[in-house]
Formats: C-alpha cells, sequence, structure tokens
C-alpha cells in the first residue's frame, strides 16, 4: 500500500522559483517508490503573485495570517500535515536552492535507518559557486557547532532547509518560532525529545530571486533560540 506524503513548500516572494520547483519534483518516482505525495505551499503573504502562482500550479495553498513569517508558516504546514492522514512529511525552501529529487535520498534513509528525522546536509555535502557567501558558510559552522555543544546531539548543518520527518515526530515537537530560526528549534526539539536523527549530504545552489535572509540579525536570532530552548525545553510562549 502507498504511505502518504506531504511535500511542504514555504515560500515568501517566489513566483520566479516556485514552477521550477514544483517542476523537479519526482512524483513519478515517489510513486513507484510506494508514496502517495501532495504538495502544500506555506506562504507568507507573498506580494509578486506567488499565491496566484501556486494556485495555477494545482497545489494546496496556506495563506499565513495576519502574522507573516517563516517560523508561522511551517507551524502552520505541520499543523495542516497532523490534520491529515499523511505518514511522512518532507520540507524543502522554494527558492530553488535544494534540489527537489534529492527527497528521495532522505526518504530512503529514513526508512533504512528507522530514524524519526533525516535533514539534508549542505556543509557535508556540493556547495554550488554563489550558493552561499564566505560570512554565511563560517556563521552556519559556528552555529552548528554551538547547537551541537549544547544538546549533544550531531547534526552537520542546523539551519538546512531540507528534513523528512516521521508522523510521530512531528507530533512530539513543540515549537514557538516566528522568523529563520525555526530550523534551529526544530533541531533543539527533536533532540530534546530524544527523536532519532540522521542526515544525508545533498547539493545547494543559487537561489532564484532576492535572498531574504539577514546574517547577522538572524543569526542572533538562531543563536538566542538554541539558549533559549536549552534552558527552557519547552516553549513558554506559543504565538
Amino acid at each position: 500500500m502507498s504511505r502518504g506524503l506531504t511535500i511542504l513548500l514555504p515560500t515568501y516572494n517566489e513566483v520566479d522559483a516556485l514552477p521550477k520547483v514544483v517542476k523537479a519534483l519526482p512524483l513519478d518516482a515517489l510513486r513507484a517508490a510506494g508514496w502517495e505525495p501532495r504538495i502544500v505551499v506555506a506562504d507568507g503573504r507573498s506580494t509578486d503573485g506567488t499565491q496566484a502562482r501556486a494556485t495555477e500550479l494545482g497545489l494546496e495553498l496556506i495563506v499565513q495570517g495576519p502574522a507573516a513569517g517563516k517560523g508561522f508558516g511551517m507551524r502552520e504546514g505541520f499543523a495542516r500535515f497532523l490534520a491529515h492522514h499523511d505518514d511522512v512529511l518532507v520540507m524543502l525552501d522554494a527558492d530553488s536552492t535544494y534540489a527537489p529529487n534529492e527527497m528521495l535520498r532522505l526518504l530512503q534513509h529514513l526508512d533504512q535507518g528507522e530514524y524519526d528525522v533525516v535533514i539534508g546536509s549542505r556543509l557535508r555535502g556540493d556547495i554550488q559557486p554563489g550558493a552561499m557567501s564566505r560570512v554565511n558558510w563560517i556563521g552556519n559552522h559556528i552555529l552548528t557547532w554551538f547547537a551541537v555543544a549544547l544538546y549533544r546531539v550531531f547534526i552537520s548543518d542546523v539551519c538546512t532547509g531540507y528534513w523528512a520527518f516521521r508522523r510521530g515526530a512531528i507530533q512530539k515537537m513543540s515549537l514557538n518560532s516566528t522568523e529563520f530560526e525555526i530550523e534551529a528549534e526544530m533541531y533543539a526539539a527533536c533532540a530534546t525529545e530524544g527523536l532519532r536523527m540522521s542526515e544525508v549530504p545533498i547539493s545547494y545552489a543559487p537561489r532564484i530571486g532576492e535572498s531574504k535572509l539577514g546574517s547577522v540579525a538572524d543569526g542572533v536570532r538562531i543563536l538566542r533560540k538554541l539558549l533559549v530552548r536549552r534552558m527552557f525545553p519547552r516553549p513558554v510562549n506559543r504565538v
């Protein structure tokens, strides 16, 4: 029997990248491997026509409201997943930096190792020229080192935007992030709950469109989130 798979694509002003990402999704290969995929777009109130493009492509659309931000979008996407009957959720950013066909490797690793969560590691994989600035490369390594030192659970890329979760893992995660610190909080929640985590190397390409990530400000938010969740294993407030 086929297993249900939610493919979650967070978007904010990705009108040009979204069609390319959707076209590259390995839907036939997923079905051949026993998955029944559905595509969900969690949009952070885009102003460039992303929502209309998602509708044109026949995708299931979540429009965040009233608050915007990647953390809000991811949490709404997780809630929609839990309200559905699917078994596994794969999330990847919809800016064309991640290769959609590589989700097959994440899913295979999830099954073969009997893991709860598998991430795609950019820092162990192939970072294409122009995909990540030197500052961001250094910052990602520092934040990852800090995360592992705090939580004692190995991961090589705490800020990656490519994750695969079993249903039970999402049920156990308790999150309150609003912005780009969401991936770090997902890692912290998984580590705190004792979930079995693993990773596979992935490729990372230059994005289509303007980057939304501010290297210093967002790095501080990520660091603060790691510290707060270490001191308070459950979110103090849910916004």
